[in-house]
């Protein structure tokens, strides 16, 4: 693949939408458990994020039914904190509240991560980065750069008792946060790797055998995950509660001409507005390519 047909360097995860089946019990957790703010407050929809930044969209879906097992989907949305601190008051919030359900925790050498399911069953990854030049990189089977990621133990308790602060609990919401990477069920890696390396434009950083794949742009250890830990040999998956579309935000509108040129060229439909672009992966994952903007998913 040449350069220009990568994803610019400074490519960026936007507004991660779920359908719902309770908007408003839905809409409480993430704003009391995670600390998120209400930024958009409608009938049918909920944005919420902190300082003006959407994080995550709640669509009401009361018609649908939770995913069976083994379907393609979201395995979980990640969400990027600015310090240890902050992160400590988010994994306390969630920990405490009645309706999260924790499933564990990691330390990945280029971050540390804590993991919750939502009242419906969605996967959250709460997280903060390493800094990058702690992060050690080497040459996979292909030639390419490969970024080094543990999971090594990182007892939640402890790192509450070390990083919490009060001033991080008070200004919870006056601090920032982002959705850092999101991390998908699929049928099959190598035809993961297909879209989303060979069409899409991201660059693999790291795998696990066939089972998973780590893809992102401009160096960073991943925007992306896809794996087949619960679902391989999955088909198009079915229109139900759970992962309603992922948003990857480019800085110009050139860029998303660029890769409406290369889904057609691969055979992939799509939906192009000019400054966005709409199409699915072979899981039928709803994505989104648009141009970066400081509002995502309020219009």
């Amino acid at each position: 693949m040449s350069t220009q047909d990568l994803l610019p360097t400074d490519t960026t995860m936007g507004t991660l939408t779920l359908k719902v089946g309770d908007l408003a019990g839905m809409s409480a957790y993430y704003r009391t458990a995670l600390a998120l703010e209400v930024l958009d407050d409608g009938t049918d929809a909920v944005v919420l994020g902190r300082r003006g930044r959407a994080v995550v969209r709640l669509e009401a879906a009361r018609h649908l039914h939770l995913a069976q097992p083994g379907q393609a989907g979201l395995f979980h949305t990640a969400l990027l904190f600015e310090d240890q601190a902050d992160l400590a008051a988010v994994v306390a919030s969630a920990a405490r509240h009645p309706l999260s359900s924790y499933v564990g925790s990691a330390d990945h050498l280029v971050s540390e991560a804590f993991y919750f399911a939502d009242p419906e069953g969605n996967g959250i990854e709460l997280y903060v980065d390493r800094p990058r030049d702690t992060w050690d990189w080497s040459r996979d089977e292909r030639g390419g750069r490969t970024v080094v990621m543990g999971s090594l133990p990182l007892p939640p308790r402890g790192y509450i008792e070390k990083h919490l602060t009060e001033a991080a609990v008070a200004q919870a919401e006056s601090r920032s946060a982002a959705v850092g990477h999101v991390h998908l069920q699929v049928g099959d890696v190598d035809a993961a790797h297909r879209f989303y390396v060979d069409v899409l434009g991201f660059e693999r950083t790291a795998g696990w055998h066939d089972q998973a794949l780590f893809v992102s742009a401009g160096g960073y250890h991943h925007h992306m995950a896809m794996n087949v830990w619960n679902s391989r040999g999955a088909g198009p998956r079915k229109d139900t509660l759970g992962l309603g579309e992922v948003l990857i935000r480019v800085p110009v509108a050139d860029e998303v001409a660029a890769l409406a040129d290369r889904l057609s060229h691969a055979g992939f439909g799509s939906h192009h507005t000019g400054a966005e672009l709409r199409f699915e992966d072979p899981w039928r994952n709803q994505l989104r390519v648009a141009v970066a903007g400081p509002f995502d998913g309020i219009a």
